[in-house]
């Protein structure tokens, strides 16, 4: 039997150590992974931290693929390519980090596990989530909580600013 093919995006992240580095270097090692291929990658965009705001500002992007890993696997590699840039995992939320992988969207479908949830959490409200969203699948319906478009219109930019 035949793997299906899921297009799936993925939310990078960064504010330490070269955050644009950090996401370009990510963005080879997600490529890289067997059984994923890149479809899409958005602008790079800067956005202030969400949480404590002693901290350096974020670079974020959208990264589209389409796989055949299953969902909990797929996350598995995301999480050890963080691991490989640096990533310590204290259990602070919204602290600073080298590097935030996140799987956003997983297909058509909605998964809420222990160590996964997709849609991501949170992701209707974040600015630096959803306008790179939108420049690697501007008609994008998004499980559970529907068409892009309309998420954005309830999201204003919050500073948020594309990089050149």
């Amino acid at each position: 039997m035949d793997a299906v093919q899921v297009i799936a995006y993925i939310g990078l992240g960064s504010n330490l150590a070269e955050p644009i580095q950090q996401i370009k270097t990510a963005r080879l090692a997600i490529a890289n992974i067997d059984h994923v291929e890149e479809r899409a990658f958005s602008s790079l965009y800067r956005s202030a931290p969400m949480g404590p705001q002693n901290q350096p500002d974020y670079i974020n992007a959208v990264m589209a693929i389409t796989t055949e890993l299953p969902a909990l696997d797929l996350l598995r590699q995301l999480q050890a390519i963080e691991k490989q840039q640096g990533r310590v995992r204290k259990g602070e939320r919204w602290s600073a980090r080298t590097l935030d992988l996140d799987l956003l969207i997983y297909g058509e479908q909605q998964i809420q596990t222990p160590d996964l949830t997709v849609p991501h959490a949170g992701l209707a409200e974040r600015a630096f989530v959803l306008y790179p969203l939108q420049e690697v699948s501007a008609d994008l319906e998004v499980p559970g909580l529907g068409k892009l478009d309309r998420l954005l219109a309830k999201c204003p930019l919050q500073g948020l600013q594309r990089l050149s």
